[in-house]
């Protein structure tokens, strides 16, 4: 849950992103409706996370290769070295804790004995 509320709260900088395009980067706008979206749909996950296996995992995933392809743009380029101490950790934490926290996948023997 606290990651759909963290992730859902970009509706802010996505909101000052399209009101004040001049001051602010086009693709971090994008990027913050992308993880705006995904943050309401985790919310819903949060009521059967079972259910929602994929989307859980697939947030967790997209975070970890965030970070990865942050940090290896940081150690190429000077401009984005600031992400070092915040950004990286913060989509490393995320997408450790998500996978740990994702339900375990349905086994075929169980996928299989479910009514029809």
């Amino acid at each position: 849950m606290l990651v759909g509320l963290l992730f859902s709260a970009g509706v802010v900088s996505l909101i000052g992103g399209l009101l004040h395009p001049a001051d602010s980067d086009a693709g971090d706008t994008m990027m913050m409706s992308l993880y705006f979206t995904l943050g309401i749909l985790l919310l819903i996950a949060v009521r059967n996370p079972s259910a929602h296996r994929s989307l859980i995992v697939f947030a967790a995933w997209s975070s970890l290769v965030h970070a990865g392809i942050m940090a290896v743009q940081a150690f190429r380029n000077v401009g984005e070295r600031g992400h070092l101490p915040g950004d990286i950790p913060a989509l490393l934490i995320v997408g450790v804790a998500l996978i740990g926290l994702a339900p375990a996948k349905a086994s075929v023997e169980r996928a299989s004995a479910a009514p029809a």
